[in-house]
């Protein structure tokens, strides 16, 4: 179940990178890390973002976790409320990320009326996290990075080169969403490690390359991430909104994203069908 959740999850986003509309943007960052996510739409005629809607999804399904509404945290994000804030424009700003953060992040604007307008900001953010653990003599550093479903290549390097596959002194090997190093305690010191090991891992989306020098777990201690922004805090963590406020904004979306996605897969098999059967009867 878990990995036809993970194929869901990658062909909807695969899908949106297709889409003019979609104006994604991708953040990776380490747990512990601070990091700001934009709201791009942002209708000014409000004082503390009372008519702003911030949604997490951890899955491509509909409703959503709803983070922040009617000028304050909502109740449904209690349990990570002292680790959220939104700023003077609107952006979402998180606090000692966490892995369970990693996912898709959807900012609406509404007018007085309650109906949508504009588009949604939409923002997906990918955690990079690095585990060590030592079995006798040998130690084994694992990099992965989790946006709930949808991966991105990671590699370690050494000295900022690819680690050698067929060097003696380390092995290497890879999964879908990680990659991992082991060798004997004796090659590296604790110190040599995190100067000459890194972890690589390259955005799916664009290209560009994030390298993280290799280091155990974060304790937690905040680094900002991204571009700082005059923030006010809401004081309260729990929302007055109904759940049942805003019903048509982004379920519809999702349902039309999915629509499309169907329709596209459907006119490629019969295209692949068609020219099969054209390619064997010329032949």
């Amino acid at each position: 179940m878990s990995e036809f959740r993970r194929i869901v999850m990658s062909s909807f986003l695969m899908l949106l990178l297709h889409f003019p509309a979609a104006d994604l943007k991708r953040y990776i960052v380490r747990p512990g890390d601070e990091v700001t996510l934009p709201c791009d739409y942002v209708m000014h005629d409000q004082d503390k973002c009372e008519r702003t809607l911030w949604r997490f999804y951890d899955s491509p399904y509909p409703p959503g976790v709803r983070l922040f509404e009617d000028g304050q945290i909502h109740k449904g994000a209690k349990a990570k409320s002292d680790r959220l804030r939104v700023t003077e424009k609107c952006s979402l700003v998180i606090k000692k990320v966490t892995e369970e953060d990693a996912g898709f992040y959807s900012c609406s604007q509404f007018n007085r009326s309650g109906e949508q307008q504009g588009p949604d900001s939409d923002v997906i953010l990918s955690v990079v996290s690095m585990t060590e653990y030592q079995v006798n003599d040998e130690v084994t550093l694992r990099c992965s990075v989790e946006t709930d479903g949808w991966c991105d290549p990671v590699k370690w390097l050494l000295q900022g080169r690819d680690v050698d596959k067929y060097q003696r002194e380390i092995k290497t090997s890879q999964s879908p969403c990680s990659a991992s190093v082991t060798f004997l305690t004796s090659h590296f010191s604790y110190t040599t490690r995190s100067e000459l090991l890194s972890c690589e891992v390259t955005n799916g989306f664009t290209g560009e390359e994030h390298l993280f020098p290799f280091s155990p777990q974060s304790s937690g201690d905040a680094t900002t991430t991204g571009t700082p922004i005059d923030e006010w805090t809401s004081e309260s963590n729990t929302g007055t909104g109904a759940d049942c406020k805003h019903p048509e904004g982004p379920a519809v979306w999702w349902v039309i994203l999915v629509s499309v996605g169907l329709a596209a897969l459907i006119v490629t098999v019969v295209t692949v069908h068609i020219w099969t059967r054209a390619k064997g009867e010329g032949s």
